[in-house]
């Protein structure tokens, strides 16, 4: 019995074998990578679009309850928990217009100025760099963009 499984020849693969499929592998992480990579700025500034219209729809909610919006002071928080100060929100709903206050996609707290430059309020992000101006991934994102 012993001497029937050493004669059996061992299947496997060989080193060739092996080594063509690591460079397949190679070329295809190659050609992928990049694309997925330069994807991940983009990613990032499309959700800092989508929070600063989530924000900007419950500030507007909360102006329909308190007939205004919260000032430069209160900020942003004012959403979260009631705040304190002028102008005083009577009309407040409890437990808030959104959960909880998020940070924009590369950490940073989102701006917000009431009443705004470009509009009733304002509210950006700087982007990456965390700096006014730039490009790509550090282009700064705002209410009053269109885009």
């Amino acid at each position: 019995m012993r001497q029937q499984r050493l004669g059996r020849s061992q299947k496997g693969f060989t080193l060739i074998e092996v080594m063509i499929v690591v460079v397949i592998l190679g070329i295809l992480a190659a050609a992928i990578v990049p694309n997925i990579t330069g994807r991940a700025g983009e990613a990032r500034t499309i959700k800092a679009k989508s929070d600063i219209r989530t924000l900007a729809g419950a500030l507007n909610n909360y102006k329909l309850d308190n007939f205004r919006f919260p000032s430069t002071e209160q900020g942003l928080d004012a959403l979260v928990s009631k705040p304190s100060g002028e102008p005083e929100p009577k009309n407040w709903r409890g437990g808030g217009y959104i959960s909880n206050l998020p940070n924009d996609p590369w950490g940073n707290p989102y701006q917000y100025l009431s009443p705004g430059e470009n509009g009733p309020f304002d509210i950006w992000t700087y982007g990456a760099d965390g700096i006014e101006g730039g490009e790509d991934e550090n282009t700064d994102v705002s209410s009053w963009d269109k885009n």
